[in-house]
């Protein structure tokens, strides 16, 4: 399934190696908040140490607009990599230019360097030729373990690769094992189960996972696109009126498979402290909106998930954020985590609530990427892995 060359597959003893990670973690004051992601590439990083290479790491964090901005340094992260690790890692103030070139001619093997944002320059995110240079310079080897990427063709991701050997590191390999599994040879019946705000973020999803799942179980603010779509009154709830047509014609092609929810949690307005109530669908009250699936679809659901042999799940059921619409989500979680189905999970959201459930350790895979595992479950082939050399 996986057919390109990894770490394993290269001799990097002595050798700069640059790996390309996803450091996009949320900072706050100069404090790392989530950790996942960075510990997410530890074994990659671990064992290019263990091999005899220097590592320089390079990441891009955050949206900076055109230009360095401190809120979206990776100097904090690079602190908080030292901790991790119990060793000092250096930080270059720049990924590219004399002060990268310097850091990186000094790095010894068995040592860290961490690179500023690539993101600091705007040339990254238009895949420029001179700065993909300047990066594959610095290192003799290129690794890309950053998933979350992978999905961007960037100069850190993908342009690089024409100066250098390269090879993935084990997250990226394993993030395509596992959803790369699930989609192209699954254990049966496969359940996918989709969530989210938007039908039209979902379009390409949907119709790919329509030719491979078994049964795709529809949650959160798209279901009521879908309801409508079926004649409903969805009251004061959060339409799509542009994808509706979209909708019928999933609809009509997705045939039994679609499975929409039953039930609904209801509030007044939208607001964490709104009143609320729940009602079979179709029962919407004037002035109401769905903010939650209700408890009939969760047992629903919970018990197609039981019977799964592979379930992938990317969207929140309900606006979880609000403690009394994040039943649905809970619901579902549960259900996933109690299921013996291979289970993977990705998309911020839906990590983010398995994550508050702490059911984590009961999911067989949770993805670091949201975009890049949307493009996936559709079947798009990802820039940043179609570049690396092949086994």
């Amino acid at each position: 399934m996986f057919n390109k060359k990894t770490v394993r597959d290269i001799d990097v003893k002595g050798k700069k190696v640059l790996v390309r990670v996803d450091f996009n973690v949320p900072t706050k004051d100069g404090k790392v908040g989530d950790d996942t992601r960075i510990r997410a590439a530890l074994p990659t990083i671990n064992y290019l140490l263990e091999k005899g290479a220097a590592v320089i790491l390079c990441s891009h964090l955050g949206r900076p607009k055109g230009g360095p901005d401190p809120k979206y340094t990776m100097k904090p992260v690079a602190e908080y990599l030292g901790k991790l690790m119990g060793k000092p890692v250096a930080f270059a103030e720049d990924c590219i230019g004399p002060v990268a070139t310097a850091a990186a001619k000094e790095l010894q093997p068995g040592s860290i360097l961490v690179l500023e944002n690539t993101r600091f320059h705007p040339e990254e995110e238009k895949n420029d030729v001179e700065m993909s240079r300047q990066l594959a310079s610095l290192a003799d080897v290129y690794v890309n373990d950053a998933f979350g990427s992978a999905h961007r063709a960037h100069s850190s991701t993908e342009g690089v690769t024409k100066f250098l050997p390269a090879v993935a590191g084990f997250l990226l390999e394993k993030e395509i094992k596992y959803l790369g599994q699930a989609i192209a040879d699954p254990k049966r019946p496969f359940v996918a189960i989709l969530g989210g705000a938007k039908i039209s973020d979902k379009i390409g999803v949907i119709k790919n996972l329509l030719t491979k799942a078994d049964t795709i179980l529809i949650g959160g603010g798209m279901a009521n696109t879908f309801l409508k779509a079926k004649g409903l009154d969805m009251a004061d709830s959060l339409v799509e009126g542009e994808a509706l047509e979209t909708a019928k014609e999933l609809l009509a092609s997705g045939g039994t498979k679609l499975v929409l929810p039953v039930d609904m949690v209801l509030a007044d307005k939208f607001d964490a402290e709104a009143a609320s109530k729940t009602v079979d669908v179709g029962n919407v009250p004037a002035g109401w909106r769905i903010l939650d699936i209700g408890p009939k679809t969760v047992a629903e659901y919970a018990k197609i998930v039981n019977a799964a042999g592979t379930v992938v799940w990317n969207g929140p059921m309900g606006v979880f954020e609000f403690p009394k619409f994040a039943e649905g989500t809970y619901g579902v979680a549960k259900a996933v985590a109690a299921s013996k189905s291979i289970s993977v999970i990705g998309g911020g959201d839906s990590v983010a609530a398995i994550q508050q459930s702490g059911l984590t350790d009961k999911i067989t895979h949770i993805s670091t990427g949201g975009g890049a595992s949307l493009e996936m479950l559709e079947g798009i082939e990802l820039p940043g892995l179609a570049a690396l050399q092949d086994k």
